[in-house]
């Protein structure tokens, strides 16, 4: 049977998500990109550290100028600059592997919090049910609000490792909508319960918070036959590896790299800059600017890379997608949640017919009898 092949065209507007745009050139924008040695905005780090670059270049020209027409010779023995380059070579190798580890560690923390998510919404939506009886309305709702707390969790924490209190209300609850409700984020519309009040201001953070709810609903689904103590047991530990991952990314973002080595590496950096051109001087004239102000561009570039990836949850390019991220993990589990309403309203409308059946054989057997 042959295949239709159809295509559409897309606009990536944010990483790991696809839409159609309808035109022609969206096609050609989705797929293009410009090779990276030639990108210089997106992406790059030329406009961080662009005025160092300059500053360094303008400072070997007027090296260059006093070497030639002023004095007879300001050069240094070009000896020095191998010696140098070991200590400036190792600072920024430390500089950016211990970044780059902070980067990778809050995007495997992430992957382990939307991993147990996963686990949870997967454990509490295949099990929670009994056999003896359909489930009442108030457990379905209890079931479909803890799985909206579930998908409000990497909001919070997202808006948490930004250090946007109180983003998921607005005023931290005072401001109410028509009902009389705290009005909500729309980010977290429909996935709070009801009447939720922040204490973020009081020191509670919003993720552990919705924990509590996490926890509640475990234990009543004990109560209710839903989990059997193991089942639970692997449900607790599930919360728990959520919150650990929570605390890894909360201990990255609050812990920088110590000020002390930062403030030596700029200062290392500034003079290296400095004393290469008169170790170059003597050698190559006017050449000289181009040649340090490419050391340098090379230099604070590295520098520059480290700088952005040590804290890795902001809204820098090179950051963590971290909207990207949770949009789509919001909405995976608003497919999953569809697709199990659709389960439970298709065993709604079988249970009756099957207790009739049962009513039907039971019958007929009493009549034989």
């Amino acid at each position: 049977m042959a295949h239709t092949r159809i295509s559409c065209p897309i606009d990536r507007s944010r990483e790991g998500t696809y839409r159609a745009t309808g035109t022609g050139s969206g096609l050609i924008e989705g797929f293009f990109r410009w090779p990276l040695v030639f990108r210089f905005i997106k992406g790059a780090i030329h406009g961080a550290i662009i005025v160092p670059v300059l500053f360094h270049a303008l400072f070997t020209a007027f090296v260059v100028y006093l070497d030639l027409y002023i004095f007879d010779t300001v050069g240094l023995p070009s000896s020095i600059i191998p010696s140098l380059s070991i200590v400036v070579g190792l600072m920024l190798v430390f500089r950016n592997q211990t970044s780059y580890n902070r980067f990778w560690d809050g995007r495997s923390s992430l992957t382990t919090l939307t991993t147990c998510i996963r686990n949870l919404v997967r454990t509490i939506l295949t099990n929670g049910y009994s056999t003896s009886r359909p489930l009442r309305q108030d457990e379905k709702e209890d079931i479909e609000r803890t799985i909206r707390i579930l998908m409000a969790i990497p909001y919070a924490v997202k808006n948490h490792l930004r250090a946007e209190y109180g983003a998921a209300f607005y005023s931290f609850g005072d401001d109410v909508g028509e009902d009389g409700v705290a009005a909500y984020n729309p980010d977290y519309a429909n996935l709070l319960p009801k009447g939720l009040e922040g204490h973020e201001d009081e020191g509670l953070t919003l993720p552990f918070q919705l924990s509590f709810f996490i926890d509640g609903f475990i234990k009543r689904g004990v109560e209710r036959g839903w989990y059997h103590a193991p089942g639970a047991s692997q449900m607790q530990a599930q919360l728990n590896s959520l919150l650990d991952a929570v605390g890894k990314m909360e201990m990255i973002r609050l812990t920088p790299i110590p000020v002390a080595h930062l403030i030596h590496q700029k200062q290392v950096l500034a003079l290296f800059g400095c004393v290469l051109p008169f170790g170059m001087v003597d050698d190559l004239g006017w050449w000289t600017v181009p040649i340090v102000s490419l050391v340098i561009f090379t230099l604070y570039g590295i520098e520059g890379i480290g700088s952005q990836l040590e804290d890795p949850f902001g809204y820098d390019r090179n950051d963590i997608k971290m909207d990207a991220i949770v949009g789509d993990s919001k909405m995976e589990i608003d497919v999953v949640l569809s697709e199990w309403r659709k389960l439970m309203s298709f065993v709604e409308a079988e249970t009756p017919r099957t207790e009739s059946r049962c009513v039907e054989d039971h019958s007929d057997r009493d009549i034989e009898k």
